[in-house]
């Protein structure tokens, strides 16, 4: 049973139009197009809590590192479609954050997913803490405490 995801859950939004090759021969866009909105979508959302991505997040010789990625497609996005893609910090770790997602057109939900990362040293890809600094901007930016 697909999840629906409720825009209330949400206080960011990225808009974005769907460009024609985007679009498969079955004249929906190509599942894998989603990925790539959702990246965009949050480095909108570091942009909008004023993080340069990703010289900030890179500045103390860590980086972050995507470790899981789920979608759950409810109805099929099309050429210049309006998109309105939802992002939330959905959990705080010690060296992660899993970020939630939600695709919508008009009102209708099309994808709901989940994007996971892990903070780790970029020499050694070992995990280390988030930095303070962020989760301080996450936790200022989302008015409250995501689950840890």
């Amino acid at each position: 049973m697909p999840t629906l995801p409720s825009r209330d859950l949400f206080s960011f939004f990225h808009t974005l139009r769907v460009r024609w090759a985007e679009v498969d021969p079955q004249s929906i866009v190509f599942n894998g197009h989603y990925l790539t909105y959702a990246d965009v979508a949050i480095t909108e959302y570091f942009r909008a809590l004023g993080i340069r991505y990703p010289q900030d997040l890179s500045c103390e010789g860590g980086d972050f590192f995507a470790i899981k990625t789920v979608l759950e497609y409810l109805a099929p996005a099309r050429f210049d479609d309006q998109l309105q893609i939802g992002i939330r910090v959905a959990r705080l770790g010690r060296s992660s954050l899993s970020f939630a997602l939600g695709i919508w057109r008009d009102e209708q939900a099309l994808t709901s997913g989940e994007v996971i990362y892990v903070h780790a040293q970029t020499a050694s890809r070992s995990s280390s803490p988030l930095p303070s600094w962020l989760r301080e901007k996450i936790l200022a930016f989302e008015g409250h405490a995501p689950q840890q």
